[in-house]
């Protein structure tokens, strides 16, 4: 399954880049510069919606997306869409 959402990319006064995802919670990425923000924030959403995928239940749903045009920013800020690939398969388990 292919997942993507959206990151909002913030470089603090400190020159770290920080990177959130509105739509998964607690999730987020630190990085020295905006290539390796990106780079850290797909670690981090591969690892939150696995660690999801693993705890969910048979009715249970992911998050839904949000409208990048519905998220607001900060001067400076930058959204890129973070896609996560995930094999799930009859005896998954990893």
């Amino acid at each position: 399954m292919k997942f993507i959402y959206p990151a909002v990319i913030h470089k603090g006064e400190d020159g770290i880049y920080t990177a959130t995802f509105p739509d998964l919670e607690g999730c987020t990425a630190c990085a020295d510069d905006l290539e390796e923000a990106v780079f850290e924030a797909h670690n981090a959403a591969e690892e939150w919606l696995l660690l999801e995928l693993d705890e969910m239940t048979e009715d249970g749903s992911l998050p839904l997306v949000s409208d990048p045009a519905d998220i607001p920013l900060s001067p400076g800020d930058v959204i890129r869409n973070i896609c996560v690939t995930v094999r799930l398969y009859e005896g998954w388990d990893e």
